[in-house]
């Protein structure tokens, strides 16, 4: 095994080893892609033919990855896309990054992994490490993942090696792309553990490695878990401090002088994303499999369900006099700057405001069409602002003329704070 692994190593370094990345979305293509940059050649694999054709023309799908860096890679024969399995034959190690969605509410999906595996055992290469990034449960990959692949008589350690990486890509982030963002590992053994962290430290300078894969599916949990937490917390904390009279933005930009003790998270119309909605339930639903519910985690994330609903709710009392208000929602991605409508709470407000019989349209330069419970929508021009009886502030994308915005709009509700240093009656915060 030593010699396997000094070899390994060495074939790592040269750039001598192939990778295989299963699953080209938010998580698979920047992956993919900067491996390449880094020298490796990488073969991507996904099931949607969309998604292939468009690579093949190199076109570029995720905000991430720069359609100059994408042409580039592609280019030089570095990167390439295929929808056929079997190409994970010429692979030495096997990334795996598919989706992992709730089935109900409370309740994994790990399909999607389940069915990756099923076709990396169709043709795997001997002696090929696999890793994990797909979030997920802890014990995903000792209990499901290492028995399908054992089940057709391979062993692990002389066969294949199997490992677990948590993604922590964050889409838009420029201050932490992929390769500045440290890394952990945890394997099935030893051995695949220091394979893992030798894949990932040719491109990424910190990796720290824990005790066993279960370990490391539990930090990804972990990690949102916090968040959804706090984001709940100050959620609440808003909502309270609207019953007190209060400014929360006021308080938490006090409360942040603190130098210890004290880490700002600021309220909004919603949580979006893929992670951290979703994420933190599934440590809820593993917790209890031992007898223990998670109480944090449950409400945490009642509260941040409730907060679209919340927000309609505000702006529909500020218009109660209005039989059928007329609303603009600014911005429905998930997140500013970034072309994701993943679990978008906007989607939520423009749903909610329809079944109170509110006529409300939406404005976003990232997205120019939406289709939202079959019906089609189409983004308006921001210059009609003047139309509506009140605009709503659900994503603060960076160029935007919030002045003109002020100017122009009748009343305007502000979720992210955009007019902080704004004194206008106009004007009503979260």
């Amino acid at each position: 095994m030593d010699n396997f692994v000094n070899e390994f190593k060495n074939k790592v370094k040269a750039r001598k080893i192939k990778i295989g990345v299963v699953g080209l979305g938010y998580v698979g293509l920047p992956l993919a892609v900067e491996f390449a940059k880094n020298g490796f050649t990488v073969l991507g694999l996904d099931t949607d033919l969309g998604r292939i054709q468009r690579l093949k023309k190199k076109e570029s799908y995720i905000t991430d990855v720069a359609a100059g860096e994408l042409k580039k890679v592609i280019s030089a024969k570095k990167f390439s896309a295929y929808s056929d399995f079997s190409h994970l034959k010429e692979c030495g190690c096997v990334l795996i990054c598919v989706p992992t969605p709730l089935k109900r509410k409370y309740s994994p999906d790990i399909s999607f992994i389940k069915k990756a595996v099923k076709s990396i055992v169709s043709n795997i290469r001997p002696r090929a490490l696999i890793i994990l990034e797909s979030t997920t449960f802890p014990g995903t990959t000792e209990e499901v993942i290492l028995p399908m692949l054992e089940k057709t008589g391979l062993r692990h350690g002389r066969d294949f090696y199997l490992s677990f990486s948590p993604e922590r890509i964050d889409p838009g982030n420029a201050k932490y792309p992929f390769h500045k963002i440290p890394k952990v590992v945890g394997g099935i053994s030893k051995e695949a553990a220091e394979l893992a962290g030798t894949v990932y430290g040719a491109v990424i300078k910190m990796i720290t490695v824990v005790s066993s894969c279960r370990s490391a599916e539990a930090v990804k949990l972990l990690e949102n878990t916090f968040r959804i937490v706090n984001i709940g917390l100050i959620d609440e904390m808003a909502m309270m401090a609207h019953k007190m009279g209060l400014d929360i933005w006021e308080i938490i930009n006090a409360a942040s002088t603190k130098p210890f003790g004290f880490m700002p998270f600021y309220p909004s119309g919603g949580c979006g994303g893929h992670c951290i909605p979703k994420d933190p339930l599934y440590l809820y639903w593993k917790a209890k499999s031992f007898g223990f519910k998670s109480r944090f985690i449950k409400l945490a994330s009642e509260i941040t369900n409730y907060m679209p609903e919340y927000v309609v709710n505000r702006v529909m009392h500020l218009l109660a006099e209005i039989r059928y208000p007329k609303v603009l929602i600014i911005g429905v991605t998930y997140k500013k700057d970034v072309k994701d409508l993943r679990k978008s709470p906007a989607l939520d407000m423009i749903d909610d405001f329809k079944k109170k019989k509110a006529e409300v349209d939406y404005f976003d330069p990232l997205i120019p069409y939406l289709k939202l419970n079959g019906i089609s929508l189409k983004s308006v021009s921001i210059k009609s602002v003047n139309k509506y009886d009140c605009v709503v502030i659900a994503a603060d994308h960076t160029n935007l003329d919030y002045g003109r915005i002020l100017k122009h709009s009748r009343m305007i509700f502000d979720t992210r704070n955009v007019y902080k240093n704004i004194n206008s009656e106009k004007v009503v915060k979260l």
